[in-house]
């Protein structure tokens, strides 16, 4: 399998404020939507492609992303990065048993298109990170140190933006929304997806009924898929176990996506992309359409997964937590900001 667009990783814990424990057809371009996390469209023009997006954007909920975050205490681009891509990615499943609201946020990824946009990087920045969320706009909450998905339900869009560049000093240009249940639609509009199961389990944490999952290459439908992407209890190292399989089903996708004649046939391709799009919300910025044609040179090798830097986990009163590692997450950050795709690479963690 090839690398692809993006992850969404959950803790043990329970609550921001937790208090407890490809292949690839010769010669084929692929027009990859970073912002919508798994459509692929490959097959027509530029012009068909945009007659086709003209027709779902407008189906795409949008958000103030930006709009209570200080200008002021924004990070400024550096000049030679001006005309490459940060985008913040937040995801959330709707349909997760332990979650109890709306507002968490179980993902946070910062995808960074460089300017050339021949590829992307794409920094998993753990839920349970234990950083510094500035306050939110109403005054009552942050200006404290806390997990870093503690932002989205103080704050919202607007706070996680603004705690995902303090922590990172890495200005954000767009936020997308993912609502990971919806990925159960997405597999099984391609008719189920193949996965190496990488260690044998029984799932605890299920969609609709337990299952056991065999070690080697294992056929799945949508609700099968989901459970093994939401599984973490049954792991010693859960939530980064959780964050591996989720790669892996992104993965799947994408590989059943290219190689299984979906691209090629409006039905299959029209029913992919609908199941993706119904998961997903942007800011009210962002430009579906421009974007298709920016990244249209994009395959699914030159994406990458990687964590932010960390010293593993640990406890900070009676929360179990993310340590980051302040040193190398500086290092790769500022290789973000300055656009240096070679030392990104060389400071980023992978998955």
């Amino acid at each position: 399998m090839t690398d692809a667009t993006a992850v969404v990783e959950t803790s043990p814990e329970a609550d921001p404020d937790g208090k407890n424990p490809r292949k690839r057809g010769k010669g084929r371009r692929i027009a990859l939507i970073v912002v919508l996390v798994v459509v692929l469209l490959a097959g027509v023009g530029v012009v068909g492609i945009g007659l086709y997006l003209r027709s779902v954007e407008s189906g795409i909920e949008r958000v103030d992303a930006f709009e209570s975050v200080p200008e002021e205490a924004r990070p400024q681009k550096e000049v030679a990065a001006k005309d490459a891509m940060n985008i913040l990615m937040l995801g959330s499943d709707s349909r997760d048993p332990d979650s109890s609201s709306g507002s968490r946020t179980d993902t946070i990824i910062l995808a960074h298109i460089p300017k050339d946009r021949s590829s992307a990087q794409l920094i998993s920045i753990p839920r349970d990170t234990w950083v510094k969320v500035p306050k939110s706009k109403d005054g009552r909450h942050g200006g404290v140190e806390s997990k870093i998905n503690s932002a989205y339900s103080w704050g919202g869009v607007s706070l996680m933006v603004q705690t995902v560049e303090s922590y990172t000093n890495v200005r954000v240009d767009h936020v997308a929304m993912v609502d990971f249940a919806g990925f159960k639609e997405i597999v099984d509009a391609l008719g189920g997806v193949t996965v190496d199961v990488d260690v044998a389990f029984t799932s605890t944490h299920y969609l609709d009924k337990q299952r056991k999952f065999v070690k080697g290459p294992m056929k799945m439908d949508g609700a099968t898929a989901l459970d093994y992407a939401r599984e973490r209890y049954a792991f010693a190292d859960g939530d980064f176990a959780r964050i591996r399989h989720q790669q892996q089903v992104i993965k799947a996708i994408l590989d059943k996506a290219a190689s299984g004649g979906t691209l090629t046939n409006p039905a299959k391709l029209n029913s992919f992309v609908r199941a993706t799009t119904d998961t997903v919300s942007v800011d009210k910025e962002l430009n579906i359409l421009d974007m298709a044609g920016e990244l249209r040179h994009l395959r699914s090798d030159t994406l990458g997964f990687y964590t932010s830097p960390t010293k593993g986990t640990g406890m900070i009163g009676d929360q179990s937590v993310v340590l980051p590692d302040p040193a190398k997450a500086k290092t790769l950050y500022d290789a973000v900001r300055r656009d240096a795709v070679d030392e990104i690479l060389a400071a980023a963690q992978p998955t």
